[in-house]
């Protein structure tokens, strides 16, 4: 097959080689490998707590103080989250790789933080403050589907350059490159 006829998808690494290096020696990249879960267990326990008032009209309160709680797991997962960022990229938000997971997660900060400020101050009735909640959490989900498909991305790249170098070493070449 010709070179012309191949179809190739070329893309930018996720990390350079020293932001990896910067990446896998910060403490907070475990601290977010230890967060992001943690976020996840509260927000399952949460979600089920709100499904089931609004099923049954039963466990308010439960379902409020669970999204305050899954609240406070996400502004401790975005706090270290910017500084994970700052050590990795340089700043503390909307770095390269990170830009479009930083504005969604804007988006899933103001609506986390709408419901703590529409509880706190009786500004919604309890069936739209659950709405609410769900909002914020259907936000949740789409920006952990960016990371996760980010954490992919790095794994692949990972792959990739210890495949390079593997070839590199060896006086061999990869398939679809030239000799």
């Amino acid at each position: 097959m010709g070179k012309s006829a191949q179809t190739t998808v070329s893309r930018t690494a996720l990390y350079t080689s020293e932001e990896r290096r910067r990446r896998d020696s910060s403490v907070w990249t475990l601290v977010q490998g230890v967060l992001a879960p943690i976020q996840f267990l509260i927000f399952i326990v949460s979600l089920f707590l709100i499904l089931r008032y609004l099923m049954i009209g039963q466990g308010l309160a439960a379902a409020q103080v669970s999204v305050v709680v899954k609240t406070l797991a996400l502004y401790a997962i975005m706090v270290t989250g910017s500084i994970w960022e700052k050590e990795v990229f340089g700043r503390y938000l909307f770095a390269r790789p990170f830009f479009w997971e930083d504005v969604f997660s804007i988006l899933v900060l103001a609506l986390h933080t709408a419901y703590l400020a529409s509880l706190f101050t009786n500004a919604l009735s309890p069936l739209p403050l659950m709405l609410l909640a769900l909002a914020a959490y259907v936000a949740y989900l789409v920006n952990a589907g960016q990371f996760l498909w980010k954490l992919r991305l790095a794994r692949l790249d990972q792959g990739r350059s210890s495949s390079v170098a593997e070839v590199t070493m060896s006086g061999g070449c990869l398939p679809g490159s030239a000799p």
